[in-house]
């Protein structure tokens, strides 16, 4: 059973109590209870192959199109996804374990997303037009794209890549995460309404299906958002075939809080920008250095922030912070802050699992950490930021430069400042005063470790082009008459 399928069945089966899954599904937990609530379909590998064959064969045709119909698909795509906001957003707390307000607001950026990306141009470019030749350039369609989307914005980060995908001319089959998959599926049967066959399908898998997808000589461009290793695995298995690839791999993000700086008006900037999603966003912040003389007033006014912070289910108003999105997360997050207190680290606030259901983890503010430790050096993605204190601004620029990622960079305190010192950070972006701030018209990509290519814009949509010249040598009677 093959997640391109159309009806309610395809997306969700009840499980049976205290029987056995379903044939052909995989379960699916809620975080927030720690208990599985649906079955998902599992595509398997022959399914694979027919789904690869179906948008092969949908792509010559898709794109021929023209580009202003193909324009009017994406905006089909933003209208029918607004009207399916409550379903689609409801699977997503439900899985994911976000509040819901914050589901609802994910997938109604990701149906603006589609609107947006259709505003985008492809127009060919003459770059010769002499009494020898005329010479244009155009951007065309790789083919076959496989997107492979993570469980922290699953919605988001998949339309992020199927709309410049499509736009393009590309066909495209996801494959969401296996611990996130009923809001994806649900959206694929949405959008399935108003593309043609074949050319957007949603596939459900273990990693083995990810495997197989991204090595099918069907697909000519891999898509991924999501951690270094299966990063360095696509990667390679890419290579075998010269696919083209592009890999969001993550960060460590670090903000520098400059001298000067007020530390309790900065401190909650800070926290909210770090506490994001519970900490599971790639341009979180992973890390504050902040001077020695302030760095205690700054770490005191983030604990009280993250003490008075609201955890619970999501499908409640009252939420805040839902839990992670799994007990994996949640116990490495865990394994994290406690090897922090045996570095010498001090809690300020959170460092415990609460006794409750579901994969909770409080938001957790740590200081008092030596050079080194896996708290500073390793991505957490989870509701835990160290406060790290320099006494030298060369040295803190060095510490948070001193790291194999390379995606986002915040500066704090006096503008001109901040200003200065932006070329010294060694990373994709850098922001001066605030952290994570991602626009659809801003390309977004990393250095080293943090990924390869770039998304959002014309930047990101150029990614999903190659590029093909056109020269015409003009005959000796059209040089003479030019």
């Amino acid at each position: 059973m093959c997640a391109h399928a159309a009806g309610p069945s395809a997306t969700t089966v009840a499980p049976a109590p205290g029987g056995p899954p379903p044939p052909g599904t995989a379960p699916v937990e809620n975080p927030a209870l720690g208990e599985v609530f649906a079955h998902a379909p599992v595509c398997t590998a022959g399914e694979l192959d027919i789904v690869l064959a179906d948008a092969d064969r949908a792509f010559p045709g898709w794109a021929a199109a023209p580009a202003e119909l193909r324009k009017e698909r994406l905006l089909a795509c933003h209208r029918a996804l607004r009207a399916a906001v409550e379903p689609v957003a409801d699977l997503l707390t439900r899985e994911q374990g976000k509040p819901l307000r914050h589901a609802r607001a994910e997938v109604e950026l990701a149906a603006d997303w589609f609107a947006q990306t259709a505003r985008l141009e492809l127009t060919p470019r003459n770059l010769v037009d002499d009494r020898a030749a005329h010479v244009t350039l155009e951007r065309v369609p790789h083919g076959v794209v496989a997107a492979i989307a993570p469980s922290n914005f699953p919605i988001l980060l998949a339309v992020c890549k199927i709309a410049p995908a499509l736009l393009a001319g590309n066909t495209v089959v996801l494959k969401p995460s296996p611990v996130t998959p009923l809001s994806s599926l649900r959206m694929g049967e949405v959008l399935a309404g108003v593309l043609p066959p074949g050319v957007l399908q949603v596939v459900n898998g273990a990693a083995e299906l990810g495997a197989r997808l991204t090595v099918h000589d069907t697909v000519r461009l891999v898509s991924f958002t999501g951690s270094v290793g299966t990063g360095r695995a696509i990667a390679r298995q890419a290579a075998t075939d010269l696919k083209r690839i592009v890999l969001e791999l993550g960060g460590n993000d670090p903000a520098v809080v400059l001298p000067g700086a007020d530390p309790v008006a900065t401190a909650r900037e800070l926290f909210q920008r770090s506490m994001a999603n519970t900490g599971q966003y790639c341009a979180a912040v992973k890390r504050v250095y902040a001077p020695r003389d302030t760095h205690l007033a700054l770490a005191e006014a983030m604990a009280g922030l993250a003490r008075s912070a609201v955890l619970g289910d999501g499908l409640d108003p009252a939420t805040e912070y839902g839990p992670l999105v799994s007990r994996d997360e949640r116990d490495r997050v865990a394994a994290l802050v406690d090897d922090a207190v045996r570095s010498g680290g001090r809690v300020l606030a959170g460092g415990r699992v609460p006794d409750r259901p579901g994969w909770f983890y409080p938001p957790t503010v740590v200081t008092g950490l030596p050079p080194g430790t896996r708290l500073e050096e390793e991505e957490q993605f989870g509701p835990v930021v160290p406060v790290l204190p320099y006494d030298d601004l060369d040295e803190a620029l060095h510490r948070a430069n001193a790291s194999p990622y390379g995606l986002g960079f915040s500066l704090w305190g006096d503008e001109t400042e901040a200003k200065a010192l932006a070329s010294r950070a060694h990373s994709g972006t850098v922001w001066v005063n605030t952290h994570g701030a991602l626009r659809h018209d801003v390309p977004f990509g990393g250095h080293r470790h943090s990924g390869i290519g770039v998304e959002y814009g014309r930047w990101g949509l150029n990614e999903y082009t190659q590029l093909k010249v056109h020269h015409f040598a003009l005959s000796q009677s059209e040089q003479e008459t030019s």
